[in-house]
């Protein structure tokens, strides 16, 4: 069996995976980018030269990357240490590269994909025994230079050697932090990040909140990015994040907190008129010559941008860190601090209620929210930093259910 990584084949040349090849440049290992047509292959090593943030550290690194086409290079494949599926989000698609590439994989080499919420046993169906033991869900998240996030999935049948050498070359050669999930829906950081943004949108629409003053409110006075929730969704794609909501809501019938799986109603209302975010130029926030507008939570229309005034947040600001801002904001009596305070215990207690379902351990969900999701302090760090047992009795006075094990605890 090789321990070295040496070169990687890269499937499907989309965002993610044109990204991935990128980051794997910026470390020094040569890859392969393939698509089903050379000009696909080839428009996806361009567009590293021309997202923002950039992808390449060195522009001149694009020159490590190849760019194939299965129906002429398929039998490159045999030249990589490593393969990495990063095709469309259909099952059916990933299993016809799979039959179109199996007998091109060299014996020791690594499988896996990139699926972002895939079951890994439905992913190995049509893989024989020998090449189960070397597959694995390696789950980057976008952009793969700038998210330190990489969660990997194992499967009964995966080798132990194998996972542990993924796990090394992740952390030691691509600088990533790795994340151990349970092959669940969406595993560890979407599963908790859809729960938490689906919520924050609801909540802001119940209390009559404007977008940018729920952004003010969840951006870099919590120690989060400064995007904010609704920001930062028109980043990723109103599409994606609805996708992500619906993997959830159609595979986890039994999630105790089911209904907030669901794609809010505003995200389809947005989707049906071609608003999907940054991509299209227009999502919760529209750019115009006029300046930015923000959306209107009821009627979807547009306008002007109104100044975030809370008392919550002043007292928040007064704060040096990030934990004793979280507290002065989480028990303001304020609306700010009304709102903070239900989408920060729904948010707890949902991530609570994981263990062990999505991971055996506190420390892999807090790890997935700051590496994915650019968290300063992960969901049981601020239940820390708010204190845990007054912040219970302060969530029993409004009705919210207590995890057994924190009560316990």
């Amino acid at each position: 069996m090789s321990s070295k990584i040496e070169k990687v084949a890269v499937l499907g040349a989309g965002t993610m995976g044109s990204q991935i090849a990128g980051h794997l440049a910026n470390a020094g290992i040569p890859s392969m980018l393939f698509d089903i047509e050379q000009e696909l292959a080839e428009n996806g090593l361009k567009k590293l030269t021309e997202l923002k943030p950039a992808p390449l550290f060195n522009p001149k690194d694009i020159d490590m990357i190849e760019p194939c086409n299965y129906k002429d290079h398929v039998q490159k494949i045999k030249e990589a240490d490593w393969i990495m599926e990063a095709v469309a989000e259909k099952l059916e698609i990933k299993h016809k590269v799979y039959k179109n590439i199996i007998e091109h994989i060299k014996q020791d080499a690594i499988l896996s994909s990139n699926t972002s919420g895939i079951p890994l046993d439905d992913l190995v169906s049509v893989l024989p025994e020998n090449l189960r033991s070397r597959f694995l869900i390696t789950h980057f998240f976008n952009p793969p230079r700038y998210m330190r996030l990489l969660e990997l999935v194992r499967g009964p049948s995966t080798s132990k050697k194998i996972y542990e050498q993924m796990e090394a070359f992740g952390e030691g050669i691509l600088g990533k932090g790795i994340v151990h999930a349970k092959d669940t829906p969406n595993f560890i950081g979407n599963r908790i990040g859809v729960h938490g943004g689906n919520n924050a949108i609801r909540l802001a629409k119940k209390m009559n909140l404007t977008v940018e003053e729920v952004d003010k409110l969840t951006g870099t006075i919590v120690g989060r990015p400064k995007s904010g929730i609704f920001r930062t969704t028109d980043i990723v794609g109103i599409d994606v994040h609805a996708h992500v909501s619906g993997t959830s809501y159609d595979n986890l019938p039994n999630d105790e907190a089911r209904d907030m799986l669901k794609a809010p109603s505003i995200l389809n209302k947005l989707i049906d008129s071609g608003r999907l975010g940054q991509k299209t130029k227009a999502g919760f926030y529209k750019k115009t010559d006029q300046g930015i507008l923000s959306i209107n939570l009821e009627n979807g229309e547009y306008g002007p941008m109104k100044k975030v005034r809370f008392d919550g947040y002043r007292l928040a600001k007064d704060h040096q860190n990030t934990s004793e801002r979280i507290k002065a904001l989480y028990y303001s009596d304020d609306k700010a601090g009304k709102y903070f305070m239900e989408i920060t215990s729904d948010s707890l207690i949902y991530s609570a209620n994981r263990i062990p379902e999505i991971s055996d351990d506190l420390v892999n969900i807090d790890n997935a929210m700051k590496w994915g999701y650019g968290w300063e302090l992960g969901p049981f760090e601020t239940w820390d930093s708010i204190g845990v047992r007054t912040s219970i009795d302060k969530m029993k006075v409004i009705g919210k259910d207590i995890p057994s094990w924190v009560e316990d605890m």
